[in-house]
């Protein structure tokens, strides 16, 4: 990789794979008879997210060294994402990840990843350290490319120890129980990822693994206590409870959408979370506006390609203030 820094706005680090979405709701995925193919990963998503928002931005992580893997690289090229750190892996086959339909609340995953995923084959000797301390921003995952597995989990843990007190630094939660054994297997790795990062960013479910708490307040108490400068800490239908250490606080309830597809809800979140970070934006402005481009992806069938634009989020979050907007079905 290369000696000298890139700039980016963000460099995300984490899981990348084709989804595979039915193209009809309501019904299992054994009735199911076509799909849409997209880019998909938590890493690549945010990634997306924020160049679709006009931040330049990057991602490390590897693929298949397949078709599916070519197509992940022009999906991040038509994005604007840049591709320089993701790198194919002979032995493995890029991940597929399929998912069920059945709005509002739920849509079940199905994880391909084996016999291992190309993007758990981070090698830390092979990260350009530079450029991660010069990156705006950087966000690395708990799940999938995250902490769960080696050689990732070193890779990982040594790119949050170089960029320690460098900027900003994202720490997604991101617990997918498919890829540990027990949350009690993830705490200590948690635990030191929390040290080196500056937000934490996570559900209630994904709160209580790194925590033990699950009450939002004490969530975001416990964060700080870890380590953090701000926790985020997402409530669903409830909606977010951001509080910074030196006492700032934003608590912002959902925007109202008829759902149609919940996930990736939480990376627009994310993509729009370090956008606001990035142009220094007051934290209830911050907040609320990733609330808005998370609804807006729920209310869209893609996750990648329903990344909204700063135009479609203003539009939202001027729909929503409106009193025709009560009674709606939201998401945040």
């Amino acid at each position: 990789m290369a000696d000298s820094p890139q700039y980016f706005d963000l460099i995300t680090m984490g899981r990348i794979g084709v989804d595979l979405y039915p193209l009809q709701t309501g019904i299992p995925l054994s009735q199911v008879e076509t799909f849409g193919k997209f880019l998909g990963g938590s890493a690549a998503n945010v990634a997306v997210a924020a160049a679709r928002l006009g931040r330049s931005a990057a991602v490390i992580t590897r693929t298949g060294d397949d078709p599916f893997g070519s197509y992940l690289h022009e999906a991040l090229e038509d994005f604007g994402v840049d591709d320089r750190w993701v790198t194919p892996v002979a032995a493995y086959p890029t991940p597929v990840t399929f998912c069920e339909i059945f709005p509002p609340d739920d849509f079940p995953l199905y994880f391909y990843r084996r016999p291992k995923a190309p993007d758990l084959e981070i090698h830390a000797d092979e990260l350009d350290l530079a450029a991660v301390r010069a990156a705006g921003i950087f966000w690395v995952t708990g799940t999938g490319t995250g902490l769960s597995e080696e050689p990732s989990r070193t890779a990982t843990l040594t790119a949050l120890r170089a960029r320690d007190g460098a900027g900003t630094t994202v720490f997604d939660l991101d617990w997918r129980p498919a890829f540990w054994r027990d949350p009690g297997q993830a705490r200590p790795y948690y635990r030191e990822a929390l040290r080196h990062a500056t937000v934490a960013v996570g559900n209630l479910e994904e709160c209580e693994v790194a925590t033990r708490v699950r009450e939002p307040e004490a969530c975001a108490e416990a964060l700080l206590a870890a380590g953090v400068e701000l926790a985020v800490v997402k409530q669903g239908p409830r909606g977010v409870l951001a509080v910074h250490r030196d006492g700032t606080r934003a608590e912002v309830g959902p925007v109202p959408v008829e759902v149609v597809n919940g996930l990736g809800a939480g990376d627009a979140f994310g993509g729009s979370l370090c956008h606001g970070l990035l142009a220094g934006r007051d934290l209830e402005r911050t907040v609320r506006h990733a609330n808005a481009a998370g609804a807006l992806v729920a209310s869209r069938l893609a996750c990648s390609s329903a990344m909204p634009t700063e135009s479609e989020v203003a539009d939202l979050l001027a729909r929503a203030a409106s009193p025709h907007a009560a009674g709606l079905p939201s998401q945040s």
